[in-house]
């Protein structure tokens, strides 16, 4: 497989060490020929999963026949975590969308999770007909249209964590057919770009009407959330109020840069009874804590999410 790893894992030190476990376990010195080869493929893919997906698929399948059997099968690949990849080198659209494409079919229909970046329709519909046990999906600045997902949303039925930032090709539409086909997603992430980035989008004091229509359907759609990551997204206290309102299992709330959230009346009081809540005017530096936790909250729903399977 060639996902243009080569040049950057030729000099890495781990190529080295594996190469060295290869000559003293494998291939001969202190006695311990044979160990490797003889292990279960579910076992070295415990092992290989502590390694980047660009180490294993540039490194791990020079070292000995094992495993690059093992690397080139299914235990490795039920969680697949590409973002860094698809970020350095400012990868394009037909790359990202060719890697997905290529380590998603490793899993012969056992991914769990796929956390990546860029991804185009092509990809995001290889993965919808291959990932009926997904997960996590995380798919952040992708190319993704509405019609793609409202196509193949019913192939996730079964996901639980969704990350959809700055996906700007996915609108109501699209956001409607994940939540009337996702019916155990408990994490959303739908934050949005800052206002300077996209003046066009976001409400920056410039008198644009607030649009409610995405928070209404997160209401309506989606019940069941438990995490709701919504940053600078255009909507005010109605849509804030029907959230509250509609998804009863919600502990965790981030509406930083939401100018258009005034909350007004009880709405203060509801979102800070919430186990976390950070509100359109949260300051990072006050709370430095608050970044930890965020990120704990987001790990656990993945490790859980895993387990269940």
């Amino acid at each position: 497989m060639n996902m243009n790893m080569n040049s950057t894992t030729t000099s890495n030190p781990k190529k080295q060490c594996l190469s060295v476990v290869k000559d003293e376990v494998v291939g001969g010195g202190g006695g311990g020929g044979g160990k490797w080869e003889s292990l279960n493929p579910e076992i070295l893919a415990l092992i290989f999963t502590r390694l980047s997906a660009e180490e294993r698929v540039g490194v791990l399948p020079v070292v000995c026949k094992s495993f690059a059997a093992c690397v080139h099968g299914p235990y490795c690949w039920a969680e697949i975590d590409i973002d860094q990849w698809c970020r350095k080198m400012d990868r394009t659209g037909f790359q990202v969308d060719s890697a997905v494409r290529k380590l998603v079919r490793r899993t012969r229909g056992t991914v769990r999770r796929l956390s990546a970046f860029k991804v185009g329709d092509p990809g995001f519909a290889y993965v919808a007909n291959c990932g009926r046990f997904l997960r996590v999906l995380q798919i952040p600045m992708s190319d993704v249209t509405d019609k793609m997902v409202e196509r193949h949303a019913i192939s996730f039925e079964n996901m639980a964590v969704l990350d959809i930032s700055y996906c700007l090709k996915i609108t109501c539409k699209g956001l409607e057919s994940f939540g009337k086909n996702c019916k155990t997603l408990v994490h959303l992430r739908r934050n949005m770009p800052l206002p300077e980035v996209l003046p066009s989008y976001n409400v920056n004091g410039t008198g644009i009407k607030p649009d409610d229509s995405e928070a209404m359907i997160i209401a309506d759609t989606m019940p069941g959330l438990q995490h709701l990551e919504l940053c600078y997204g255009r909507f005010g206290d109605v849509g804030l109020e029907a959230i509250l309102a509609k998804c009863t299992a919600l502990t965790h709330l981030d509406i930083r840069g939401c100018w258009s959230v005034k909350l007004d009346g009880d709405l203060e009081d509801r979102c800070y009874q919430l186990q976390e809540f950070k509100s359109p005017w949260h300051d990072e530096f006050d709370n430095e804590a608050s970044s930890g936790s965020d990120s704990d909250g987001a790990n656990a729903d993945v490790e859980s999410s895993s387990d269940e399977d």
